[in-house]
Order: C-alpha cells, then sequence, then structure tokens
C-alpha cells in the first residue's frame, strides 16, 4: 500500500512521446522521471499529484499507484482487493468506476476482475459504484504477467481539454501534442510561432501559454478534488495567480477559412492570452513572415486520411514549401502529418523524422528543419 508522501504517479502520453514528457517533468522539478511504454513516473505525495494535473501540458491522465499484488485467479483477487486501503483514498458518496485490463496473465477475463474490484470497494467503504456515464472516480486495475497494480485516474477528463476550446475546427491537434511538440522544435517562450493553416488555434494558442507561464491546468476541475486525499485550502493555495503578460504579441495562425479564425479568435479569448495572438484569413501561398525576429513555423496539414483527397494535397504541400523556402529565411520549421512522401512533396530540408505518435487511430510524426537559408 502507499504511504501519503511517497509513491509512484504515472503520467500517460501517446507512446513515442515519454521521453519528451521526462524532459518537461524534470525541467518542472518532480522527482525521479523515469519514462516506459506509455508514459513517464515520478515519485512523490498528494499535492504533487495536484501539482502535475495543474502544471504539466504534456500528460494526458495522471494516475495514482494505489497498490500492487501479484494474483494468479479471481478468488485472490478478490481476498487482496478487499485488503486495499481504500477509505484512505475514496470516498463512501462519490460513485466509482472500475475499469480493468488483463494481458499475458492467469486471469484473462478483464469483465470478472472488473466485477470483483468492484464489489470489493463496494462492500469495503460502501461507495455506490457508477451506472452510465454519471461523473465518478475510476479506478483503473491492471493485470499484466500476474501483476496487479490498482491506480486511481486523479485527472477525470482527459488533460488535454484544457477548458477553453469551445469552437473547434477539424481534426483538431489535442493540447498536450501540440506542447510536445513545440518542446521538440525547441520552442521555450522567447521567440514568435507561426502556423499557417491554424484550425482552431491550438499550436498558436499553446505557445502563448506557454510563454506567458499559464498553467495548462488552471481552468478546469480533476477527478483528485473528490477523493479523500483532498485538501481544498492546499490546493487554492497552490493555484498560481495569473502572471503579468507579455505587451507584443508572439503567436500567430492563420487559416484560408473565414470560421477556423473565427474559432481561433474566440478560443484565444477565452485562454485570455487574446493580446499575445493574431489570426488572419490567408492563403498559404501569400503567407508572410511577421514584423521582428524569425522563429518558428509549426503546422499540422491535412493528411488526406480523413480530410480531403490525398492526391490534391500534394499540391497544398508544395505550395507551403515553396512559400516557406522564399519567404522565411532564419525560420526553423517543424511539420506534423502521417506521411513522409507529402513531407517531402514541401522539398524543405527535414531531417529524420521522429517515432510515429497515436493520434485518434492515425500514426503522425513531426518533421523538422535547421533555420532556412
Amino acid at each position: 500500500m502507499i504511504t501519503a508522501d511517497d509513491f509512484e504517479i504515472f503520467l500517460t502520453v501517446p507512446p513515442g512521446l515519454e521521453p519528451v514528457l521526462c524532459a518537461e517533468l524534470a525541467e518542472t522539478g518532480f522527482r525521479d522521471p523515469k519514462p516506459g511504454p506509455g508514459g513517464v513516473s515520478i515519485q512523490g505525495g498528494w499535492p504533487d499529484v495536484w501539482r502535475a494535473n495543474l502544471d504539466v501540458r504534456g500528460a494526458a491522465r495522471v494516475l495514482a499507484r494505489i497498490d500492487s499484488f501479484r494474483v494468479v485467479h479471481l478468488s485472490q483477487l478478490d481476498k487482496r482487493s478487499r485488503r486495499v486501503d481504500w477509505a484512505s483514498v475514496l470516498r463512501s458518496d462519490v460513485p466509482v468506476k472500475v475499469d480493468a485490463s488483463c494481458r499475458k496473465s492467469k486471469i484473462y477475463h478483464a469483465g470478472a476482475a472488473t466485477e470483483r474490484v468492484a464489489r470489493a470497494i463496494h462492500e469495503s467503504i460502501g461507495a455506490p459504484l457508477a451506472e452510465g456515464d454519471e461523473d465518478a472516480v475510476t479506478i483503473k486495475v491492471r493485470i499484466e504477467d500476474n501483476l496487479c497494480t490498482i491506480s486511481v485516474d486523479t485527472s477525470g477528463e482527459l488533460l488535454h481539454r484544457r477548458g477553453f476550446k469551445e469552437a473547434v475546427a477539424k481534426a483538431p491537434m489535442r493540447e498536450n501534442l501540440a506542447a510536445l511538440f513545440l518542446r521538440q522544435c525547441g520552442y521555450d517562450g522567447h521567440e514568435p510561432v507561426l502556423d499557417p493553416m491554424c484550425g482552431s488555434g491550438t499550436f498558436v494558442i499553446e505557445a502563448a501559454e506557454m510563454a506567458a507561464g499559464l498553467a495548462p491546468g488552471r481552468a478546469r476541475s480533476f477527478a483528485f478534488e473528490k477523493l479523500a486525499t483532498f485538501d481544498a485550502g492546499a490546493w487554492q493555495a497552490m493555484r498560481p495567480d495569473t502572471p503579468e503578460l507579455p505587451s507584443d504579441p508572439l503567436g500567430y495562425g492563420s487559416d484560408r477559412n473565414t470560421g477556423a479564425i473565427e474559432a481561433s479568435e474566440a478560443n484565444a479569448a477565452r485562454a485570455g492570452v487574446e493580446t499575445l495572438t493574431r489570426f488572419q484569413v490567408c492563403d498559404v501561398a501569400d503567407l508572410r513572415p511577421p514584423e521582428g525576429p524569425p522563429g518558428l513555423v509549426i503546422v499540422n496539414p491535412p493528411y488526406g486520411a480523413r480530410i480531403g483527397n490525398k492526391k490534391a494535397l500534394y499540391a497544398l504541400y508544395g505550395t507551403l514549401g515553396a512559400t516557406l523556402r522564399t519567404h522565411f529565411t532564419g525560420w526553423r520549421v517543424g511539420l506534423v502529418t502521417t506521411d513522409a512522401a507529402l513531407a517531402r512533396g514541401t522539398r524543405l530540408p527535414f531531417a529524420a523524422p521522429g517515432r510515429p505518435v497515436d493520434h485518434g487511430g492515425l500514426k503522425i510524426r513531426l518533421f523538422q528543419t535547421q533555420a532556412l537559408r
């Protein structure tokens, strides 16, 4: 069983981006970050859980490891589950949902495992079991190689849902992925960022928030607020005041679709970074850099898998590349796509791409250049 101030905390991330998330956690002062398949583990206590949900941009969820033990049959799982100190973590008045998975184990029926653990929780502390889609705390049970690991999902909704993006364009980039790709491109908040196909403005808004030092979770609630371990006073003291924002814009977005620009402006206003961002309706061929020093162009163009005809996209990628090569000397480029052939169609000097990353069932990669000459 965990102790209150020193247990494993696991932050999930799409496979392929674990080292990037690990670097963010190390930079922000979390203890002993270690990348593993599908995420990064740290050591800490409940205040570290709260801060991870509030401050970490790249994570999808924050899981607190409650207990782990070896099991080889369901009756043993039932017995060991009843020995977990559920009352130290869960409240008896908050509905609980159990989500179990089994892999390479003698217990292979996830539904049966779910039922045993859920019943153990209910009979131990009286917590109601969630029915349907009601708001509940989720317990994650993972049985792999006969080792049962029990975690509580402290986030609730996925962390990319910052609470600002009400207006959404087609195939939007998730905010946590945008933050990790920006980090991979070397963005540190001190240079301009431009997205020439900005959609609902995710890259631009995320970059502006990073530059302004705004906590990504500042405007939303979390599942940990419904746990027995929650301290409302300590949590309120942890939440930062809004910092003084930079005076000049540093995030620029354009799109040929008027609706996308309207969505971007609305989302930036809800996020409180409208003074740091500029959006305009503009075709890629007419794009020019803003005044000032060069920075980073980062773009998530259509792939053809969801939007548009793939063959027609080669012309779009070609136009994008020609515009950047001609007018954006000194700027670095980061391009996210599923297709290396489309990336090559820009004729930009990309280095070897990063690992494939799952994004809504598609495998995307980040292609990067050095400063264009």
